[in-house]
Formats: structure tokens, C-alpha cells, sequence
């Protein structure tokens, strides 16, 4: 039996980290893996907490705690079983959930001045000791589980993939639609390999595949498939989508050398998994030898700073019109774009843009924080006559994304959307106003992290097979 609470006599330690210089050169993740033994170190620094809040704040609420004991006790197998009845992806969570602001972030020893346990980086050795070793198995069904439903989901991102997963443990046909040419969604062309490397993601789809998962890529719905094919030919149709549509900056002309972040940033993927990229190989999308102004404050943004960077940038900048305390993206990803040459202008907000087809100048105008309002927000307040000009041959926007008009794709007016342009689904059942159609992830959240879409695509698991089996008992009442 291993001794917990070590928090006292052991200092938090972080698996290695590669230094700025030489990471910067390359598309590669960052941090080094654990080795064993450290990582039974640090994970028996747990005190075990009565009322965990670490899984309180996670919100695949994660049995944190259990499998950190395991991990110490050298179970590691037991503590993937365990870390994966909960999270369909550990291996992607532990490299990309912003662990600072969710798990570690609450972990109680942080509190105490401590130093969190460092779960992410823990979470994801167990899991790819786990592949590494040979224990994580395919999904084999026997020819009595197999069920005669189907099921279709309409996206391979985050909710799409959790919610093919525990619906093919539950015995259903499952296929799979995507547009792009590779599953994975954003995991595979919206997070730069310095995060996440790619065959990080192609592991784990081979792994769906292996199961019994059949993916449709290469298809978008409205052009080369109707939706109405995908309902008559499924029993329940599951759309997670994901939200892509970049937000804009209200301008009255567009110039040609400002581009919205997710197009940077796919064209910056598929050029590393070695495809054919027009745009990228023009210069239209590649930062090589300019200097870059990123508009924006969050992952996203981090995500474009850090990846002009190891363009060989000439020069890279990110505007923010609130401080750094204010930040929506994690303050490590700060922390290593600073540390990489990202200058950050804290309290700016770009006013103008100067030049003709194409930017050579940003007008920024400097801004303070008001007093805090009655719920404690700073509202962003311009300062007379502060504005200043930073040079630019390329401006990203990296300002959010909003849902794309999905009734208007599918060609289906019964779909229904908010005032935000979501899906509307019924709040319980995940189902929208057609039956049998239901939604899930940001296209029904809204923009959010990978690890809201894991949970809302196994929550939308359970609904369908809920529905499905409330539909075939009606049937047999019936006859």
C-alpha cells in the first residue's frame, strides 16, 4: 500500500518541458512524458479529499482522485479502466484541457499553497502507457449484442466521437459524416501539433475503426449527401457539427492579408501531415518572414502566435484589449508563447486598419479597465487620444467562433435555432424539433472546450439509446 498525501514532503514537479528556443524550430509537443516512477511520485502528493474538487470542477466530473491512488500503487491498467469510464479521450484531455483553470486549478493542495497535483500530465501517461502496452482493446461485440439500429452522426469532432463510442458499446450500427478528409475534427486540423500531435488523434480513430465505426469522410451534408438520406437510412441522426464560422471585425473594406484563425490554422495542419496546400505554399496563409498581428485573447489566438512563430515570423504580436489577468485563453499557453517571442500589447484594441487591397498598419487605440460592476466585470474602455501604430504584413482574427446556418446547409426548416444561432434542442432529451434528430457540442453549447463536447456527446449516447428503446417498446405494445 502506498503512502498518500505526500503533498508536504514533495515539491509539484512537471514533466520536463523542451526549452523555448529549440521547440519554437518545430511541430512538436512540448512537454516530455513522465516516467514511471515520477509519476507515481507526483501522483501520491494527492490528499485524497473528501469532497474531490478537482472532479467537482471537471466536467466529465473524472474519478481524479481514485485513479491518482492507482497510478501511485503502480496499477496503472486499473487506473485507465477507471479513468476511461468517464472520458473517452483521456490522452487528448491531458494534453490540451486547460488543466489550470479546471482540475488544478481547484485542486485543494493548490489552494494550500502547495502546488496542485499535476493531473493532466499524469492523466496522460496512464493513458498512453495504456496503448503503449496493448491494453486498450478494440470493441468486440458478440452476433446477440450486435443491434439492428443505426445511428448517423454528422461530424467527427469531440461530441461526434464520444457519442460513436458509447453508442457502439451499446450494440448500435454506427456511421460517421464529415467534411473534411480526415476524422477528428478540430483535434486534427484546428490544435497545432505542439499541442497535440497528430497521431495522437489518428490512434484513437483507428482505435473507432477497430471497433466497428465506419466514417464517411470527404462528405458534406446539403452537397453531397442529403440530411433527409441520413435520417431514412439511420434510426437516429446525431449532429455535431461543431461551430467554424470565424467572428468578424465590423470593417467597410476586406483586405487580402487578413485571415481568420481557423483558416490559418487548418492550412498549417494539413501542411504538416504532408498535404497539398495552395494558399499555404503562395505565402496568402504561411507567416514566413512577416510580421504578424493576432487580434484576439484566447486559445485560439495562443494557438496562432505560437504557430507564426515556428513559421519563422519576422515579427509576431497579439492584441488584447484587457490585461493579462483578464485572459480568457490558459495562462500556460501565455506562459510558452511569451517564452517562444510573442509580444503581447495588454489594453489594445485595433481602430483602423491602413492601407489599400492589402494592411501595412494597425491603428490600436490603448484601453483601461472600468470599476468592477455589480457581478465584479471590467468593461474595456477606450483612453483619449492613446493611439499608436504597430506595423503588420498579415492580420489574424482570432475573435471567436459562431454557429454556421445549419438548417440553411441541410436544407431542413424544421430545424430550429436560438438567438445566437445554435441548435435548439429539448433541454433534458438533447433532441431539436425533429424526432429522432438530435445535437450536441459547441453547435448546440456554443464555442467551448474538448472536453465539454466529450461530455455532451455521451450525455446525447444516453438520449438516443433512451429514445430508441422507449420507441421499440411502444412498438411492441402496439402490436
Amino acid at each position: 500500500m502506498v503512502k498518500m498525501l505526500k503533498f508536504v514532503d514533495l515539491p509539484q514537479a512537471y514533466p520536463p518541458k523542451e526549452d523555448s528556443e529549440s521547440r519554437k524550430k518545430k511541430f512538436k509537443e512540448i512537454y516530455e512524458g513522465f516516467i514511471k516512477n515520477k509519476a507515481k511520485e507526483q501522483s501520491s502528493r494527492c490528499s485524497q479529499c473528501g469532497v474531490p474538487y478537482c472532479t467537482v470542477h471537471c466536467p466529465l466530473h473524472n474519478h481524479i482522485p481514485d485513479w491518482l491512488k492507482l497510478a501511485a500503487e503502480d496499477r496503472l491498467e486499473e487506473a485507465y479502466e477507471l479513468s476511461t469510464s468517464t472520458n473517452n479521450m483521456p490522452e487528448v484531455c491531458g494534453r490540451i484541457c486547460p488543466q489550470d483553470r479546471l482540475c488544478e486549478g481547484n485542486c485543494v493542495i493548490e489552494q494550500s499553497g502547495h502546488g496542485a497535483v499535476t493531473i493532466g500530465a499524469v492523466e496522460k501517461y496512464i493513458t498512453d502507457t495504456a496503448f503503449e502496452n496493448n491494453w486498450i482493446k478494440p470493441i468486440k461485440l458478440s452476433a446477440h449484442q450486435i443491434r439492428s439500429e443505426s445511428i448517423g452522426i454528422v461530424g467527427s469532432g469531440p461530441a461526434g466521437l464520444a457519442a460513436a463510442e458509447q453508442l457502439r458499446k451499446q450494440g448500435y450500427n454506427i456511421e460517421i459524416y464529415d467534411r473534411y478528409d480526415r476524422a477528428g475534427g478540430l483535434l486534427m486540423y484546428g490544435i497545432p501539433s505542439f499541442k497535440l500531435e497528430k497521431n495522437i488523434v489518428q490512434r484513437r480513430i483507428s482505435y473507432l475503426e477497430d471497433s466497428g465505426i465506419k466514417f464517411n469522410c470527404n462528405i458534406e451534408v446539403g452537397k453531397d449527401i442529403s440530411f433527409k438520406e441520413i435520417q431514412n437510412k439511420h434510426n437516429a441522426v446525431l449532429i455535431a457539427t461543431g461551430v467554424y464560422k470565424a467572428k468578424k471585425l465590423n470593417l467597410e473594406k476586406s483586405f487580402s492579408n487578413m485571415v481568420p484563425a481557423l483558416d490559418f490554422l487548418i492550412a498549417s495542419n494539413k501542411k504538416g501531415l504532408g498535404d497539398n496546400v495552395p494558399d499555404f505554399d503562395s505565402g496568402e496563409l504561411n507567416a514566413e518572414g512577416k510580421d504578424v498581428v493576432v487580434i484576439g485573447g484566447g486559445d485560439t489566438a495562443m494557438d496562432c502566435v505560437r504557430t507564426c512563430i515556428r513559421q519563422k515570423a519576422k515579427s509576431v504580436k497579439c492584441l488584447y484589449r484587457r490585461d493579462k489577468e483578464n485572459m480568457p485563453g490558459s495562462a500556460r499557453e501565455v506562459l510558452n508563447a511569451e517564452e517562444e517571442g510573442v509580444e503581447f500589447l495588454w489594453k489594445s484594441s485595433p481602430k483602423d486598419f491602413i492601407g489599400n487591397k492589402t494592411i501595412d498598419e494597425v491603428v490600436c487605440s490603448r484601453m483601461q479597465l472600468s470599476d468592477p460592476d455589480t457581478s465584479g466585470r471590467q468593461v474595456p474602455e477606450t483612453v483619449k487620444d492613446s493611439d499608436y501604430k504597430i506595423k503588420a504584413d498579415m492580420v489574424i482574427t482570432a475573435l471567436g467562433f459562431d454557429p454556421e446556418d445549419i438548417p440553411k446547409m441541410f436544407d431542413v426548416d424544421e430545424l430550429k435555432v436560438t438567438k445566437w444561432g445554435t441548435l435548439k434542442t429539448e433541454f433534458r432529451s438533447m433532441m431539436t424539433d425533429i424526432e429522432g434528430v438530435f445535437a450536441a457540442g459547441d453547435i448546440v453549447r456554443g464555442a467551448s472546450l474538448v472536453v465539454w463536447g466529450i461530455r455532451d456527446g455521451r450525455d446525447a449516447a444516453e438520449s438516443i439509446d433512451s429514445f430508441i428503446q422507449a420507441k421499440n417498446q411502444y412498438l411492441k405494445q402496439a402490436l
